[in-house]
């Protein structure tokens, strides 16, 4: 292919193509670039339904056209993993979630193959991203820390609950004492 001809784009659909691509690109937090090749149409739609879950989707692309519309963006740094049959799983929410939807799918459709992973400006290679998936979720790991927190309170409230009790009872056993003094 000649340098320039990758420049040229000579329908009106691919500049539509082009431009519908480039307007889903904006603001993405989370793009994972698959190779979707074995996969039937069946497969695809329960991963597009899958995703759907945690506000992403799934979008096959032509390379060139994909190529097109990164240029220029934060994700330009995508475009040389950009060969072979391509699918674009594009999330605007929790990069955690999207992952955890993906590798979920993944596990039961080992066919779909991860190339490379876009998460909050940086590139993440399929080891880190199934890594990312096997994390807890946030609910859990707010739950972790809280508890974390929670520990050493309640460890200082049960001891201060057992000085408060030594000292009543110290206190009752001297007001006996004084009591039976008193009386005798």
């Amino acid at each position: 292919m000649k340098e320039g001809a990758e420049l040229a784009v000579p329908t009106h659909e691919k500049v539509e193509a082009i431009e519908a691509l480039r307007a889903k690109l904006i603001g993405m937090e989370t793009a994972v670039l698959t190779e979707y090749r074995g996969l039937t149409v069946q497969q695809l739609a329960d991963l597009r339904k899958q995703l759907k879950t945690v506000s992403a989707e799934y979008k096959v692309v032509k390379n060139r056209l994909a190529r097109l519309a990164l240029r220029g963006s934060a994700l330009d740094c995508l475009g040389p993993y950009l060969k072979g049959p391509t699918g674009i799983v594009l999330g605007r929410q929790d990069p955690v979630a999207v992952a955890k939807a993906l590798m979920t799918f993944v596990r039961t459709n080992p066919t779909l193959q991860i190339k490379l992973a876009y998460m909050q400006g940086q590139l993440v290679p399929p080891p880190e991203l199934r890594a990312l998936a096997d994390l807890p979720s946030r609910e859990a790991l707010l739950g972790r820390v809280v508890g974390g927190f929670q520990a050493p309170i309640a460890s200082l409230v049960l001891t201060l609950e057992g000085m408060l009790r030594g000292l009543v009872s110290v206190l009752d056993q001297e007001v006996r004492e004084q009591r039976e003094a008193g009386g005798s």
